[in-house]
């Protein structure tokens, strides 16, 4: 079910199809099941809540985008029914009454995540290095701090024998202290890149791993314990129903799925794309897009579930993308440009230290240009990795494309211009438009992704002159909602949010491949 509900995207020129189906919960963090039975999601991504039916796994948003929490990772219920909230990057813990009412619990924390209610009480933790763990107080009162040296907390959870387990994700152990606080107590060491620590109804402590395995640790009642591998990249927590199923999230792929020890996973809401923001296709077709955690495929053993590559592998949040003969060339959002040979699964860092670099494109010499969005410039990094600025002061370059002669364009968002790269300088070839975004070169022509009017536009380069190619495209925010500014990736360990892109790229068949990021698909446009 596309977050645009029933609307057609509309060309008279092109056939439109899916490579893949849209994705239901735009990553999925921390899970709660509520008073009313269902399980809420906590979509760090999306920045909003929804509540799944674990039985049919209809999808309901009850915190919407546009409400007043930016970045909620984890969730909770108190006894009196009301929702506490992580609010990541702001730094803030909200309380949500039943009757929907918000207001803030706590504010000035590093990265709060973590957070479970005993009773009456509130805990939350912080997923940061020498982080902490507090009790919280919703009447009133200063957050109490009852240990700190946490390697990075993540979801945590009262065990039987009434301490409060939780991870260090950084460390690969799991630690324990008393609510009322005290020294902490080692309960288990090197568990596989632990991000939530969850006990099941019978008491059975049970650790999610983060990584690209997918494992999940269980530890019997004489502390042994037995892995077992889901295939399911970056799992972030887990929640047991009455039935003492298991139902886990993905922070890399959304979903939620529930894992049966002695079967295979069953889907509850399928895996799918949370962004994507870029696309690109090889020499062969085979298409590739950025997807913030992960860089996903088109391949059979990936699927409709979009599956691929985790961040720990390519060294950051993955943005721009280009295929170059069998290499894939990739922008980070840490502001890294770096060289992927899929074939040798080798990674090779070709410049850091760019400000928010997005589109990258392959320029007639073999150098790589890329935009610079932070900086409002433009930037080659020749064979040897010698970065030089091609064009500044622009207002928000975005992409970039090269045309048939060599020559290199730029789409500038905030001034709604497509821009042509001369000597010291940048000439405007359009102008008018509502935030492009992608663009790409395609038999004479430049088309570009108008997400401001969620429209693809073909432009004449020569002319300015331009024609609608597409509308109704499923880009940016859906319609009616206005999201809350997000806040940036800055540094590694540092979490932000991905900035808005829909790239799009001309594949070797004469189609164009478009990242539709507001829903979660790679759409093909071919001539009809």
């Amino acid at each position: 079910m596309s977050r645009f509900g029933a609307e057609q995207i509309i060309s008279l020129r092109w056939d439109v199809r899916r490579e893949n189906p849209p994705n239901a919960l735009w990553g999925s963090n921390g899970v709660a099941f509520g008073p009313d039975g269902r399980l809420h999601v906590a979509q760090y991504l999306a920045g909003q809540i929804s509540a799944v039916d674990v039985e049919s796994g209809d999808v309901e948003v009850v915190v919407p985008l546009d409400g007043p929490v930016r970045s909620p990772d984890d969730l909770a219920f108190g006894a009196d029914g009301s929702m506490y909230i992580t609010d990541l990057n702001p730094g803030l813990v909200w309380r949500r009454t039943p009757a929907g009412e918000f207001s803030v619990v706590a504010e000035g924390l590093r990265c709060p995540n973590g957070i479970t209610c005993v009773g009456d009480r509130l805990f939350v933790n912080e997923m940061y290095q020498d982080g902490r763990v507090f009790e919280l107080f919703p009447g009133g009162g200063a957050p109490a701090v009852l240990t700190d040296g946490l390697a990075m907390g993540n979801a945590m959870q009262l065990g039987p024998d009434g301490l409060l387990y939780y991870p260090h994700m950084m460390t690969g152990e799991v630690w324990r202290i008393s609510p009322e606080g005290g020294t902490p107590e080692l309960v288990a060491e090197q568990v596989h890149q632990p991000v939530a620590v969850r006990f099941d109804r019978g008491g059975e402590l049970v650790v999610v791993s983060r990584g690209v395995e997918g494992i999940v640790t269980r530890f019997d009642g004489r502390g042994s314990r037995s892995l077992t591998t889901t295939g399911i990249a970056g799992l972030d927590n887990a929640a047991f129903d009455d039935e003492n199923r298991m139902l886990v999230s993905s922070f890399a792929s959304g979903g939620l799925t529930r894992i049966d020890f002695d079967d295979r996973p069953r889907p509850i809401v399928p895996r799918g794309f949370s962004g994507p923001f870029d696309v690109t296709a090889d020499e062969r077709g085979r298409w590739y897009a950025t997807d913030h955690f992960r860089l996903g495929t088109a391949t059979g053993e990936l699927g409709g579930e979009a599956g691929g590559m985790l961040i720990s592998e390519l060294g950051g949040f993955a943005h721009g993308v280009v295929a170059d003969g069998e290499l894939l060339h990739l922008t980070s959002q840490f502001g890294d440009v770096r060289t992927y040979d899929p074939a040798a699964a080798t990674v090779r860092v070709r410049a850091t230290g760019l400000a928010e670099p997005g589109g990258v494109a392959v320029g007639a010499d073999g150098a790589l240009v890329v935009a610079e969005t932070g900086a409002g410039r433009v930037s080659s990094i020749d064979r040897d990795d010698v970065v030089t600025v091609l064009a500044d002061g622009l207002d928000g370059p975005v992409d970039v494309a090269v045309g048939a002669a060599g020559e290199c364009y730029v789409s500038d968002q905030r001034a709604g211009q497509v821009r042509r790269l001369s000597d010291g300088g940048a000439d405007v070839v359009a102008d008018g438009l509502a935030e492009p975004q992608g663009i790409t070169w395609r038999d004479g022509e430049l088309f570009v992704v108008e997400a401001g009017r969620r429209r693809l536009l073909a432009i004449d380069p020569g002319t300015g002159e331009h024609r609608v190619e597409a509308e109704e495209l499923p880009v940016g925010p859906p319609p009616g909602s206005k999201p809350t500014e997000r806040v940036p990736v800055t540094a590694p360990g540092i979490p932000g949010q991905p900035r808005a892109f829909a790239g799009i790229t001309a594949a070797p068949d004469g189609s164009l491949l478009l990242a539709a990021g507001g829903e979660g698909t790679v759409l093909r446009l071919s001539r009809g």
